[in-house]
């Protein structure tokens, strides 16, 4: 049986992701930092928990521990959790949006690099963002043209950098950063529309899926490979 990890994955995107990798008869493991959220949402789907705060070392490597204890291998990791941050534009705020969208990715991927090699068909999916593509965020014709959101934006360019350097770190291992669509989340409430996290979730589930065999070292949405 395939085992899976998700970051953030008490709400949201996340959560959808869960609940679909479980629907494919994955062992899912929703990581959130928030245990009592973590334990609900693992509960709903009757799916497995770890508490997991991707900017907290400890927290990373115990998260680890855990599922090597009981699994001894990692096939799927999904890299979701992640902040926008709209407060002032300055140091500080830099260092909590950088430290959660792209060391937390480090943090995790460092960690879980141990089980994903003992897998035969291992696949890493960070969940990035197209506001995070130059080519979309030059073009007056795209949405991305008119975001103004510098930290959330830089720290996605930051995350597909890393996907796509841990795939040449790591060629047995699919490593994907994907564009999952804009979604209503929590993370959105200030922008109208947006589609249900379902629809979102099923991108990042179907490169996931994938494994190894899967797309590597590019930033993917759901009609393919988007420049960046």
């Amino acid at each position: 049986m395939t085992v899976s990890l998700i970051t953030g994955a008490n709400k949201g995107i996340g959560f959808e992701t869960a609940r679909q990798l479980a629907a494919l008869d994955h062992t899912v493991y929703i990581g959130a930092r928030d245990e009592a959220r973590g334990r609900a949402a693992a509960d709903a789907l009757d799916i497995r928990f770890v508490q997991l705060d991707v900017t907290d070392d400890a927290s990373v490597a115990a998260a680890l521990a855990v599922i090597e204890a009981e699994q001894g291998v990692l096939d799927v990791l999904v890299h979701n959790a992640g902040i926008q941050e709209f407060g002032p534009v300055d140091g500080p705020t830099a260092l909590r949006a950088f430290d959660t969208n792209a060391a937390g990715i480090v943090r995790v991927t460092e960690a879980a690099l141990p089980l994903l090699r003992r897998s035969a068909n291992a696949a890493v999916v960070t969940v990035s963002s197209s506001a995070g593509s130059f080519w979309a965020v030059t073009d007056p014709a795209r949405p991305e043209f008119h975001l103004t959101n510098a930290l959330y934006a830089a720290s996605k360019v930051a995350a597909t950098m890393l996907t796509l350097q841990y795939a040449k770190a790591h060629p047995a291992i699919a490593f994907t950063a994907v564009e999952p669509g804009y979604t209503a989340t929590d993370m959105t409430a200030d922008f109208p529309g947006g589609r249900s996290p379902s629809d979102s979730a099923a991108v990042v589930v179907r490169i996931a899926s994938l494994g190894s065999d899967g797309p590597t070292g590019t930033l993917q949405d759901e009609d393919g490979v988007l420049a960046w």
